[in-house]
């Protein structure tokens, strides 16, 4: 019998990533990354005008904010969380 593996299941991650795939993949909404790319929160780069993310330098930033969140490291101004716009 052969095993088939739906992507449905197991949704395919690539290295470089749209706004839909990267949100996906850090578990926050599209517009919440939208606003971090745009901020420069997270790291992302553009490719004509969509923004595309590398999930090894998303996986890089998360391991320096765990990091951050433990007090393992000196926090530089730029990897602190952007503060709330006022409503």
């Amino acid at each position: 019998m052969r095993s088939v593996r739906s992507n449905l299941l197991v949704p395919e991650v690539r290295e470089v990533m749209d706004i839909r795939q990267a949100s996906d993949y850090l578990g926050i909404s599209p517009d919440t990354l939208y606003k971090y790319a745009s901020e420069g929160f997270v790291p992302a780069f553009k490719l004509g005008n969509r923004w595309r993310f590398k999930r090894s330098r998303l996986d890089e930033w998360m391991d320096r904010q765990s990091e951050i969140q433990s007090g393992n490291v000196e926090v530089h101004p730029e990897d602190k969380k952007p503060p709330k716009a006022a409503m």
